[in-house]
């Protein structure tokens, strides 16, 4: 960030001080997470019961983003590099869903039954309601300085992407009468999530690396 947006009072930009400290990020946060929790059970339940695997994924992003979130915001007051550290597990927990969605949608497409398109066109259309709900509210912190903040940045991100392909699916679907929608709809879901790891992890390392290189100039400006 440039030294002119840094002095930028518009709100468009959140400094690592302000994203850490502020209020307001915090209730963003929270906000975020009875969004993500509260769907993502609703989600689930749906996805069951219109036997849709994108759904299922789709609701699976919801829980995990929620809980990562409300890890997240409990780490705003730890050191930083605990916060690195603690989005470099989100990033491999994102990584570990992603290829479970895999393996789910692989197994049922041995036994592929079309899902109820009604039913999963309609929550997929509420669950993009409620993640543009949630970048909305987290816009302004998107560049909040440290990996962690950038996490929950790039979740609420792909969540509406990943919502738009469960909707299209839902089209496909009830067109073709088929469940082939519905399963590629899942691993494109499944893809979001391991670019997005990719993402994290790349970012938490660098944060663990050059926290690791001021720690050791640190001690030898000590000695």
């Amino acid at each position: 960030m440039s030294p002119a947006q840094e002095a930028d009072g518009c709100g468009c930009h959140a400094n690592p001080k302000r994203a850490l400290h502020d209020p307001a990020y915090r209730r963003a946060l929270r906000s975020v997470v009875v969004l993500n929790l509260g769907f993502g059970v609703v989600e689930m339940l749906g996805g069951f019961l219109a036997r849709s695997q994108a759904l299922k994924a789709d609701a699976l992003d919801f829980i995990g983003d929620g809980s990562i979130t409300l890890v997240g915001l409990c780490a705003l007051t730890w050191a930083a590099r605990t916060r690195a550290r603690i989005a470099l597990a989100q990033g491999v927990f994102l990584a570990a869903l992603g290829l479970a969605v895999v393996v789910m949608a692989v197994w049922r497409a041995m036994t592929a039954v079309p899902p109820a398109a009604d039913l999963m066109g309609g929550l997929g259309v509420v669950a993009l309601a409620v993640n543009i709900a949630a970048a909305l509210v987290l816009m302004r912190f998107r560049e909040g300085g440290d990996a962690n903040t950038r996490a929950i940045w790039l979740f609420s991100r792909n969540d509406a992407l990943a919502n738009l392909t469960v909707i299209l699916a839902a089209g496909l679907v009830a067109w073709l009468g088929s469940a082939w929608p519905d399963l590629i709809a899942a691993l494109i879901i499944s893809f979001l999530f391991l670019h997005s790891a990719r993402e994290i992890i790349r970012e938490a390392g660098k944060e663990l690396r050059r926290e690791a290189a001021l720690t050791r100039r640190t001690e030898r400006d000590v000695c």
